[in-house]
């Protein structure tokens, strides 16, 4: 196919910092067919652990810097952010401005996420076709301010992914009345080989005693608070063991001194964000996901391939892949459920064992193909419209 006769795709995002929603776009930009597809990709900010990510055929253009990229010193940083934020906050009601940046114009306009609905449905091509993609539970407290935005956007989308069936029902049933654009589930795409690979490149220094890991951005939702007084009271009842979290985020000093408070801050380790999380989830004894709220979790995915016994809160997408006391362990979002469930895996060895068993097989509860292949069908569905 002659490349003046590929279709040309825009994805927006806000920027790469490590997320879901990231992996998510790296793994559609690295397998949509690049003989069917001329891809760009969009971010409003040059930012993030995995912007150096994006392939190298997908052209990358952004709006402003990221903060790797501001100056060292703080009056001229600050000066700086202030510009940052007033061509950001001008960019969302005036596409001319990306228009600018891209100096093109597309068959089809992607947003992954509610936070770029806006950019996109405001689009300065108004003959393109746009998709919206979510993720989010709207029953979240913290979503509510977001609620009325959101839903008067989604009918104007020519189409519309879920990222998981329970994200899909329970927008339906809370909002009957709402006009649903032509519309799919469509669950995330893994990249098993990348990520055993990847957990084989070093191996941690662990204390000898169980370890339980956790990758998420440091967020209230994440329920980091809640883990960490079930933990505190675990090492206090004599059930020693040892706790490292993955990831970064605005919640990250309230824990610090919550440790210290606690008086865990030895044995409940936050190691910050890592490019490369698998070795620690691969050498950790066990997984621990004490979110309040979630889409459908990658790394519960990426956990179930690399065949670690998990504890979840049953929320979100997180109960369509792990099935109670057989591939995982479900709990609801309270301190003493966690606190039971991790007692439960220090100490209930067959139990421990069973689900370790039955997640040999686990491969096979994943298919890629079949991902990006409705993924293409769809853009190639809407560029002949």
């Amino acid at each position: 196919m002659p490349d003046n006769k590929k279709i040309k795709v825009l994805f927006r995002h806000r920027s790469m910092e490590m997320g879901g929603v990231e992996k998510v776009v790296l793994s559609m930009l690295n397998h949509l067919d690049r003989q069917k597809f001329d891809l760009t990709v969009c971010l409003n900010m040059n930012q993030g652990e995995l912007r150096n990510e994006i392939p190298s055929h997908v052209r990358k253009v952004y709006l402003t810097e990221g903060k790797e990229d501001l100056s060292k010193n703080a009056l001229i940083k600050k000066l700086q952010l202030a510009k940052r934020r007033l061509k950001l906050k001008r960019s969302e009601t005036n596409p001319k401005i990306s228009d600018k940046v891209l100096q093109e114009t597309y068959d089809v306009e992607i947003a992954p996420t509610y936070s770029v609905f806006a950019p996109v449905l405001n689009s300065g091509n108004r003959n393109s076709k746009k998709i919206g993609w979510f993720h989010s539970d709207i029953t979240v407290p913290k979503f509510k301010p977001l609620i009325p935005a959101v839903l008067k956007q989604i009918p104007q989308f020519d189409y519309f992914i879920f990222g998981s069936q329970q994200t899909k029902d329970i927008l339906v049933e809370t909002y009957p009345d709402l006009k649903l654009p032509e519309n799919q589930v469509i669950l995330n795409a893994i990249p098993i080989d990348e990520i055993r690979q990847k957990a084989q490149a070093f191996k941690p220094n662990f204390p000898d005693k169980p370890v339980f890991a956790s990758v998420a951005r440091l967020h209230t939702r994440k329920g980091f608070h809640k883990l960490m007084d079930a933990h505190a009271r675990l090492i206090k009842d004599g059930f020693d063991h040892h706790i490292v979290i993955i990831g970064d985020g605005e919640e990250r000093e309230n824990l610090k001194k919550q440790a210290e408070k606690l008086g865990v801050t030895g044995s409940f380790e936050f190691l910050g964000s890592l490019i490369n999380p698998y070795p620690y989830v691969k050498n950790a004894d066990f997984y621990i996901l004490p979110s309040e709220s979630e889409g459908w979790p990658l790394i519960i995915a990426d956990t179930l391939i690399l065949q670690k016994p998990i504890i979840a809160t049953n929320v979100g997408g997180v109960p369509e892949m792990i099935i109670h006391k057989e591939n995982g362990y479900l709990i609801n979002y309270e301190t003493n459920e966690m606190y039971e469930a991790m007692k439960l895996f220090l100490t209930d060895r067959p139990l421990v064992s069973n689900i370790e068993e039955n997640l040999k097989d686990i491969d096979r509860q994943f298919d890629n193909q079949k991902i990006f292949d409705a993924v293409e069908e769809i853009i190639i569905k809407l560029s002949k419209k």
